[in-house]
């Protein structure tokens, strides 16, 4: 329950080479009746119930805002509540509408509805819809052609090459492995891979399966692309009028997760307090994209980890269970990345890898890649950029020293640089100043722990 994810997807505007369709094309419409909902009366009575339980009285319009439904649809609800006795007009509004509290008998039963399910959100769509809603906006349908991926990245220091590497990979829709020495840019370019996946995406805010309401929309993962408080006028919601507000639309997603990931955490979360079921992280990851960085480094063997994707790799569906034990299979329409710094063979007998569809490594950098990354990162510092220097880091340490070239070291070495140059009120950086940096920076470590630099460091210009 504590996985931490680091939600990176959203960081850029709209995707290059993106153009969002028309909401005419991709938004599904307002079910006008309690039949169209897929949902069934005394499920969406309990919703109600749960919504007056938490907030007392509430009108027509705050009942069909917080349940995400058509006015008629909560009219036709609070009609049948009201005929069982578990719902009352308690009087009007200031706008003449009638507002609603629950009963005694109301409050009974509402409570026994929180035990059965917790979830008490916006209405949830039946699992078949989640289904079909996958299925008509997958990564298959997402084009991605090689200029399309030299102008998502024509401001990032990397080798074509690479990404013409990259670019198939996430285009075929099968899982990627990158692999490389720690520095070399391999967590900062999978995490802007995102950037070549255009369009929106409609993510529920929950799914029902076998009558529990699964919770899908994360707000920490997912970015609406209408702004709260943007939502229809009152009087929209009082006519079967507009798009399926039980549908949020998103940029495609992306979520980042490392050593702190957890078996747990691919499987279905409940809690036990609030009787809340959670989507696991590949759930949320749907129609976009899940990396997990620093494989070999989560306390399950890796060898476990890759089994847990064997199926939902081949059947591009991912089978689920509730805390009753009732199982569900969802589509799996996720672009996974694998991202270490280990060896491959080390986490996976050779039969296994050739599984994974893409193998990249990254490399060290060249020599003209580090200077333009040095150069780009004196610009960003406020740093006068002295040709001079960046070839005495080059020949002087790297070389001299055996150091590779790697992505992190420009930003590391001149963050240090510049923490010294304020410090003593110097104006301008010296061969003194850069040699204090880099024993500051690579201390007294052998060359071979000095080859790999910071596992968690990437430059902003990485490759």
């Amino acid at each position: 329950m504590d996985t931490k994810l680091d939600i990176t997807g959203n960081e850029d505007a709209a995707p290059i080479g993106s153009s969002m369709a028309a909401a005419a094309d991709v938004l599904p419409p307002r079910p006008a009746s309690v039949e169209e909902t897929g949902l069934s009366p005394l499920y969406l009575m309990d919703l109600l119930s749960k919504q007056l339980l938490e907030q007392g009285v509430l009108d027509l319009h705050q009942l069909s805002r917080g349940a995400a439904l058509a006015g008629s649809v909560v009219e036709t609800l609070c009609h049948l509540l009201r005929r069982e006795g578990r719902a009352e007009v308690r009087g009007q509004g200031e706008n003449g509408a009638l507002r609603f509290g629950l009963t005694e008998l109301g409050r009974a039963a509402t409570m026994e509805a929180l035990i059965r399910d917790g979830y008490a959100g916006p209405a949830p769509v039946p699992l078949e819809v989640y289904t079909a809603r996958v299925r008509a906006q997958a990564l298959s349908d997402v084009g991605i052609s090689r200029s399309a991926v030299m102008a998502a990245f024509a401001d990032t220091v990397v080798e074509p090459a690479l990404l013409d590497q990259l670019g198939p990979g996430l285009h075929s829709g099968r899982a990627m492995f990158i692999h490389g020495e720690p520095g070399t840019g391999k967590s900062y370019m999978a995490r802007r891979l995102v950037r070549l996946l255009p369009g929106e995406v409609l993510v529920p805010h929950a799914i029902l399966a076998g009558g529990k309401a699964v919770r899908c929309f994360d707000p920490s993962v997912h970015s609406p692309l209408t702004p709260p408080g943007t939502e229809p006028a009152a009087a929209a919601l009082l006519l079967a009028e507009g798009h399926d507000p039980r549908f949020v639309r998103c940029r495609r997603p992306c979520v980042v997760t490392g050593g702190e990931l957890t078996m747990e955490r691919l499987e279905v979360q409940y809690d036990h307090a609030t009787h809340i079921h959670l989507a696991p992280i590949q759930l949320l990851a749907n129609n976009g994209m899940l990396v997990i960085d620093d494989l070999g480094r989560q306390r399950m063997a890796p060898m476990e980890l890759f089994n847990r994707w064997i199926v939902p790799l081949e059947e591009r569906r991912d089978f689920l269970a509730l805390a009753n034990g009732y199982h569900f299979s969802v589509p799996f329409d996720v672009a996974l990345v694998f991202s270490t710094n280990l060896d491959p063979l080390s986490l996976a007998d050779a039969a296994f890898l050739r599984r994974i569809g893409y193998k990249i490594r990254f490399a060290p950098l060249s020599r003209e890649a580090y200077r333009e990354i040095w150069a780009r990162q004196c610009r960003e510092s406020g740093i006068a950029c002295d040709p001079s220097l960046v070839d005495f880091v080059i020949y002087e340490l790297h070389a001299r020293l055996g150091v590779p070239l790697l992505a992190c070291h420009p930003r590391d070495l001149l963050g240090l640089a510049g923490d010294h140059l304020r410090y003593w009120g110097g104006e301008t950086l010296d061969r003194e100043m850069l040699t204090w940096a880099w024993q500051t920076y690579f201390g007294d470590f052998s060359s071979n722990d000095r080859a790999g630099g910071d596992a968690h460091t990437s430059g902003r210009n990485a490759s």
